[in-house]
């Protein structure tokens, strides 16, 4: 089928949902995507910061297709080998001692705010059941993780919302302070706002969440379902403080593209999710899992991670000197490795659009910031390419 073709079945089948643009694509290779005309296009997208080895990978896909030839699904009430060794790498790689498996950021939070209230009702006390989150936060779109999203315009036509959440500012260590009642069980965070903007906190935010979570006898629930799997620079974004936290969600890149979340918890924690306390059908499947240790493995081997802040930096430099070239139509720049934001005097959507007909893919966040998440693979020349295409926008963009 041609683009148009595509284009056509998906409006009169699909659920309007998403406001899509027109690019049907059809093929991946490392850091670039082709469409059905077999035009090629540079992601810096990378599925929204989910493809961190670039599309297709072969281990990646060879593991998928080795796995899809002896056993793809069976129930999680049999042990599954691919599950437990990958369990076993991610605690490794962590402060874990278990890890519960699922499909989807969403269900790992959703899994995260099950297991705080039931930590809460059994080690706090009796209606211990309510969680911090903070302003302009995304955790999903379920019902409980759309409540506990800090943004309106997700919760829009969804009331009555579910009941247990309290909105402070981010970065702001005393509103968090002040929030906590005796009702109050756990803080939920993300230690960059992806969906947000692209936000950082200042550098001892979580040092000092920390420990006002401890003093409070309260638990500390890190969302990382952007921020890990070696965004920013270290596998997990906490790892760049001193800290670790009690609950920690991730799914977004660990299965380099093939659907899968997980869950991390301390034993202190994990034990009150006895025998059935929560499940999936799905979750931790066996070619699930074995995507997801292929994908690991592949970043440990081949030192992945560890070029991530260098390349962040290249690509920070780049946009701060389009920033000295352009300065009445760019902004702020924040990042963190490779998860980098630039706030725009023009609307993002625009630019976003100029991107993609120069065969460039990038994203927006937050209320008008280019979004940058390239897979962490990128190359320098890549990295080149992109930013001269930024500049010959932004040239056009003065222009009108």
């Amino acid at each position: 089928m041609n683009s148009a073709e595509i284009f056509t079945l998906g409006d009169k089948y699909i659920a309007p949902t998403y406001n899509r643009f027109p690019l049907a694509l059809v093929k991946g290779e490392g850091v670039k995507v082709w469409d059905a005309d077999g035009q090629e296009y540079l992601d810096c997208l990378a599925g929204i910061a989910v493809c961190n080895l670039g599309h297709c990978h072969p281990r990646v896909s060879a593991a998928i297709s080795e796995q899809a030839s002896r056993l793809m699904h069976v129930s999680n009430l049999y042990h599954i080998e691919p599950q437990a060794r990958l369990a076993e790498l991610l605690c490794e790689m962590s402060f874990a001692d278990k890890v519960f498996f699922c499909n989807s950021g969403a269900e790992a939070n959703e899994a995260a705010i099950k297991l705080a209230r039931r930590y809460g009702d059994a080690v706090l006390g009796k209606g211990r059941t309510r969680i911090i989150t903070m302003q302009h936060s995304f955790h999903g779109r379920t019902m409980a993780t759309l409540t506990a999203t800090g943004q309106e315009k997700v919760k829009t036509g969804y009331q009555p919302l579910l009941e247990g959440f309290d909105y402070v500012p981010f970065d702001d260590i005393e509103a968090v302070t002040q929030a906590i009642t005796e009702k109050t069980c756990a803080v939920l965070v993300e230690p960059v706002q992806g969906e947000g903007g692209v936000i950082l906190p200042a550098p001892d935010y979580l040092d000092r969440l920390r420990r006002l979570c401890d003093e409070r006898e309260i638990l500390l629930i890190l969302d990382e379902v952007q921020t890990g799997i070696g965004r920013t620079g270290k596998f997990f974004a906490y790892q760049h403080s001193h800290i670790t936290p009690d609950i920690l969600t991730s799914a977004k890149a660990l299965g380099n593209g093939f659907p899968i979340g997980a869950m991390l918890a301390s034993n202190r924690v994990i034990r009150h999710f006895g025998f059935g306390s929560h499940a999936t059908t799905f979750g931790g499947n066996p070619l699930a899992t074995a995507a997801a240790l292929a994908t690991l493995e592949t970043l440990r081997d081949e030192k992945i991670v560890e070029q991530v802040t260098e390349k962040g930096a290249i690509v920070i430099a780049g946009l701060e000197k389009l920033k000295a070239e352009f300065p009445e139509l760019t902004g702020n720049i924040r990042g963190q490795g490779l998860m980098i934001g630039m706030d725009l005097a023009i609307p993002v959507g625009d630019i976003v659009k100029a991107c993609l007909e120069r065969y460039l893919l990038v994203g927006s966040a937050g209320n008008n910031t280019l979004r940058l998440t390239p897979p962490l693979v990128i190359g320098k020349v890549e990295i080149e390419t992109m930013l001269k295409i930024l500049s010959e926008v932004f040239s056009d963009a003065r222009k009108k």
